[in-house]
């Protein structure tokens, strides 16, 4: 029988920096779109017999010894089972298999606390780190109230993570519809009994539920700490960052830590508005806030070969207005310049990004969780740029 680790555990492992071989064993055209980072491929099926050459083949290649650690992983973690079960019968002693596969691993999160200036703030970063999606819990020590920004369909993280911490979530914002997640904000708010908040102009694509429209510079009171919203169109029409106590920006797609978020997913046919209205966006509105304000970002970078960028999954992830003016190519641009760049620098669609969106939008039915695991799987590609916009440290 297979010796499963499970996908936190395997978590650990990685971050403890433990030496062992991952085996992926999915075929080449599946392992290239995705894999996690360092894996090393093996196509195998159930029906493999596992003959002494591949074996043969495989620990000359990567130089894998009998007494090495070794970890296996497919989508669900059946195929690598029985492979971890070959490996086994042909004399290795240490292996185990991800359970769940890669799909468990899809959703795993960690739930990291970024310090701030106001001691009644609390601000605690969701980060599903296969994904490279974050969410966030903003929430008053003193009141006990809470608000989550852009929940995934993984809404029992963010409520454990406000329990844990004595919050109660009292409302839901999203930044924007998002195309590469089905957002959980309308499941939480019906579970919840709780308002679902959006910026207004969201009303331009006609969405399909009802939420609470807010229009730019309003303020929202959650249980004492102020939340303003900021109008910040071009990745969508209706892309709001969030103002925290004026201590934090809660950017969505707007603005990341190494790059901007791409616009032509929605504005394809009219791809130099959707450039225009970033630009004016990023260096109007942003860029007029102080550089001590903490951006948080709605995703950081993944590669499809599992990096991270310059990241480290598992800490706060964040930069500063003033550190991202200074270092972030796009941001020092003229406005020529930056809408040339847009264009010239296209990174590959999400995966199933139209039907993602419906979904958001209300118009299409939600799958069942199977569909919606499908939906998913893989990095986010909501960045202008495969390759990082910020220079080196100063």
């Amino acid at each position: 029988m297979a010796d499963f680790i499970s996908p936190e555990d395997f978590r650990d492992k990685l971050d403890r920096g433990e030496h062992f071989y991952l085996i992926d064993t999915r075929m080449k055209k599946d392992f290239d779109e995705w894999h996690i980072n360092g894996a090393i491929n093996f196509p195998y099926s159930k029906e493999n017999s596992l003959e002494a050459y591949e074996m043969k083949k495989l620990r000359a290649s990567e130089g894998i010894s009998l007494e090495d650690q070794i970890v296996t992983v497919c989508a669900k973690g059946i195929t690598s089972a029985s492979f971890a079960e070959k490996l086994k019968h042909k004399g290795f002693s240490d292996v185990k298999t991800i359970k769940g596969g890669l799909r468990a691993w899809s959703g795993l999160y960690d739930h990291v606390q970024i310090a701030t200036e106001k001691d009644d703030l609390i601000i605690v970063q969701l980060q599903r780190r296969a994904k490279g999606c974050l969410g966030y819990i903003v929430g008053s020590r003193r009141s006990g109230e809470a608000a989550v920004v852009d929940p995934s369909r993984y809404t029992k993280e963010f409520i454990d993570a406000a329990t844990e911490r004595g919050l109660k979530i009292t409302h839901v914002f999203d930044t924007h519809i998002h195309a590469d997640h089905v957002s959980g904000g309308r499941e939480m708010a019906e579970r919840l009994g709780i308002n679902y908040y959006l910026g207004s102009d969201l009303e331009k694509r006609n969405p399909e539920f009802d939420y609470i429209s807010v229009k730019s510079n309003q303020v929202i009171d959650v249980g004492g700490l102020q939340i303003k919203a900021i109008h910040t169109p071009g990745h969508t029409t209706e892309m709001t960052s969030w103002l925290v106590e004026s201590e934090a920006l809660i950017s969505g797609d707007s603005l990341f830590v190494d790059s901007i978020g791409r616009t032509e997913l929605e504005f394809e046919d009219d791809a130099e508005r959707g450039a225009v209205l970033q630009y004016r966006s990023l260096l109007e509105k942003v860029l007029s806030l102080p550089d001590r304000i903490k951006i948080l970002p709605g995703h950081f970078s993944v590669s499809d070969s599992g990096e991270s960028g310059g990241v480290k999954p598992g800490t706060p992830i964040f930069s500063t207005i003033g550190y991202l003016r200074r270092n972030n190519r796009a941001l020092q641009m003229e406005k020529d310049e930056f809408v040339d760049y847009m264009f010239e620098n296209v990174p590959d669609k999400p995966p199933n990004y139209e039907r993602v969106i419906g979904i958001n939008l209300g118009r299409e039915e939600r799958g069942s969780e199977e569909e919606e695991i499908e939906l998913e799987l893989g990095p986010n590609r909501c960045a202008a740029s495969e390759e990082s916009m910020v220079g080196s440290s100063e």
